[in-house]
């Protein structure tokens, strides 16, 4: 038996769909597409959690503070 959460079933129905849309155009970088359209999203929310409070929220993701900054700006999300 297959256990999934419900990010992963999303994702699977997303991209099940962006390939049905193709209507037999080739797909390009995937990866990048998926990338761009989950992490900003994630990270807003996280940083709304957080307060605000970029250190809180970088523990939040596990990954290290500079990190998410350099994201946040890259991103250009307003905190």
């Amino acid at each position: 038996m297959r256990q999934t959460s419900e990010i992963a079933d999303c994702v699977r129905r997303s991209l099940e769909r962006y390939f049905k849309d193709l209507d037999g155009e080739k797909p390009r970088r995937i990866y990048d597409m998926v990338l761009k359209n989950v992490e900003r999203p994630m990270l807003e929310i996280v940083l709304d959690r957080a307060e605000g409070n970029q250190t809180v929220a970088a523990q939040m993701l596990g990954i290290n503070r500079n990190t998410l900054r350099k994201k946040i700006q890259f991103l250009k999300i307003k905190t």
